[in-house]
């Protein structure tokens, strides 16, 4: 992986895939390539690091043609390197861009090998490339050559191809990572992500699994993975390009974690209706699958996990419904017991998670009531494939590190238990009041944006440090394990979260003088709790950064700095409390020079296991 793009057009096509491979920069990258088919046959350039260096080289080197593709790579097999960078070229006469792992290719290279190809990188890429190419002297045509290449493939691709025996065309085709087509006027693309392609048009046809497609500038053919010819719909994206810029703000993530105000009350707008959670918002056989509803399973990876453990909580005390939360990289690797009546929820921000929907298809294997995703992304496989979608109006989030995304999740999860609770007794009224606690969100996280300067101040120091611990308890646990997952993302201090409980229990041997605590500290049935636990902290000489509300009781000291946020209601205080945890993070990563948006070894969209 990381990203792909592609275009046919009548005039050069460079510029449109060097801006494309730019927009999908914040997936992950390590090297960047292009590859186009003109009159003089292929033409190639690569080059190691961002899409800027790969800019660079093709302003001393002539690249042009009105068919092409590129790629943003992110090393799975073979070190970062141009050797291993994409495009791949067979034979002078073939290239080819893939996302996704082969997992048979070491079988695939010893025939390839046998057949008199020559190997120059260390990527399962290039078997695909020169599969292609061998298939292609046995096929009438490239799409069949590709088609027939495809069926020697294990594991997950989206592969795009050219060929200057076919100038004016590229074959692609999907299994497991996502591709699209993009269409225009006399111009047609492929990517990997409608980012891509946005500003160019909003117009797009995704690809089915297996679908194998031939792309001209004026053309579209798709065969489906049976070889039959079939029609894809063509739809609208729903996305802005302008929301793709970053606007005033020095990084993306700044901008996503100040955007939280706004996309919490646009995921708010379409969910209610007469003062109620609109269940129709759903789709329409909510009402049918949710009204029978004992048991929830939550299925995710990452931040998205943390958000289904906040939700456990509030299904759990709200419902009465038992909730399981599993990351998902571990969850089709089990045999899990599937009570009657069970809603399976996946979390995902792209919702092309490899993990979480690899997790989804296999649940739907299984006798759960129905299946149910929670993800930002329209266009994805995710809630294609899923019985009910509920989408967070989050728009589009470009740091690699999730902010906004996850607190809409948050948000959703909240009126996914109110609903769930209506079928289970809840009255009208307290419904109402629930709601009126989640429309105060908005306002809350605005205030909390107050902080900012203060926050500024302490994450110069927290620079310094080497170890960070966060403590949280309830709700707040799984929240103080999203700050450390922030910090740690984009700052790379080691960090960790605990249950403030479970102190006495093994991590409190970590904590001395030189070693930073977090803690969380909302006025809420647990404040005694956790005021108990942080005296543990002190009388072992810890730095305590506490973030509590103004009832909380907590003062400043000269090993103890307190954090004063607005007084929240139970449902959003998980949302409120986990802006200045970003912040932190945020102002941490530019005290230590880390790239903020695009931190190192790391991947937006994780699109293999």
């Amino acid at each position: 992986m990381c990203g792909l793009v592609a275009a046919a057009s009548q005039r050069d096509v460079v510029p449109s895939l060097i801006e494309g491979l730019k927009r999908l920069e914040y997936r992950g990258y390590d090297s960047a390539g292009v590859a186009v088919v003109n009159e003089n046959g292929l033409k190639m350039a690569r080059a190691l690091g961002n899409v800027s260096h790969l800019s660079e080289r093709l302003a001393t080197q002539r690249v042009a043609g009105h068919t092409g593709i590129g790629h943003t790579r992110w090393a799975t097999h073979g070190e970062p390197s141009v050797v291993n960078a994409h495009p791949h070229i067979s034979s002078d006469e073939i290239a080819l861009v893939h996302n996704g792992i082969v997992e048979n290719f070491e079988t695939l290279r010893e025939e390839l090998v046998a057949e008199g190809y020559e190997f120059r990188s260390e990527t399962d890429t290039e078997v695909v490339a020169h599969l292609v190419h061998a298939c292609s002297k046995r096929c009438d045509t490239l799409l069949d050559a590709v088609y027939q290449a495809a069926q020697r493939l294990d594991g997950t691709y989206a592969i795009a191809v050219v060929s200057k025996f076919h100038p004016d065309k590229i074959i692609a085709t999907r299994r497991g990572s996502p591709l699209l087509i993009g269409v225009a006027d006399k111009e047609n693309y492929l990517a990997s992500d409608i980012a891509a392609i946005l500003p160019l048009t909003p117009y797009y046809i995704t690809l089915e699994e297996g679908d194998v497609a031939e792309v001209g500038a004026d053309s579209v053919n798709i065969v489906d993975a049976n070889g039959d010819v079939v029609v894809r719909e063509m739809r609208q994206s729903r996305q802005s390009a302008l929301e793709l810029n970053k606007g005033l703000y020095e990084h993306y993530m700044q901008k996503e974690i100040f955007e939280q105000n706004v996309v919490l009350e646009r995921t708010l707008v379409p969910a209610l209706k007469d003062g109620m959670v609109n269940e129709d918002v759903l789709g329409d056989n909510a009402r049918d699958i949710l009204s029978d509803i004992e048991h929830v399973h939550i299925v995710a990876c990452g931040t998205s996990y943390h958000a289904g453990m906040v939700a456990s909580y509030t299904l759990e005390s709200l419902c009465g419904v038992s909730c399981k939360v599993e990351l998902a990289s571990e969850y089709r690797y089990r045999r899990a017991v599937v009570n009657p009546n069970t809603l399976f929820v996946t979390l995902s921000q792209s919702g092309e998670t490899a993990d979480t929907l690899a997790a989804l298809r296999f649940a739907k294997r299984s006798p759960y009531r129905g299946t149910l995703a929670i993800c930002n992304v329209p266009e994805s496989s995710l809630v294609r494939e899923s019985d009910m979608v509920f989408m967070t109006q989050a728009g589009p989030e470009i740091g690699v590190a999730s902010t906004k995304a996850f607190t809409t999740q948050l948000m959703n999860l909240s009126l996914l238990a109110i609903l769930l609770a209506r079928y289970r007794g809840l009255s009208r009224r307290r419904e109402q009041g629930l709601v009126d606690v989640l429309r105060r969100a908005p306002e809350q996280v605005q205030r909390a944006y107050s902080l900012d300067n203060e926050i500024r101040e302490v994450a110069e120091h927290l620079a310094e440090s080497q170890y960070t611990l966060f403590l949280g308890r309830g709700q707040m646990y799984p929240i103080a394990k999203e700050g450390a997952l922030k910090l740690k993302e984009i700052s790379y201090i080691y960090s960790e979260a605990y249950a403030a409980g479970e102190l006495k229990h093994g991590p409190l041997a970590l904590v001395d003088e030189q070693v930073p605590v977090v803690a969380l500290a909302p006025f809420n049935p647990l404040l005694a709790k956790v005021k108990s636990n942080l005296a543990e902290v002190r009388a072992r000489g810890g730095k305590l950064l506490v973030f509590a509300d103004k009832d909380s009781g907590f003062r400043n000291s000269s090993r103890e700095t307190v954090l004063t946020l607005p007084k929240s209601g139970g449902l959003i205080s998980p949302i409120v409390y986990t802006v200045p945890l970003q912040l932190l993070a945020y102002y941490t990563a530019l005290y230590r020079g880390t790239n903020v948006d695009q931190p190192r070894n790391l991947a937006k969209s994780v699109t293999v296991e």
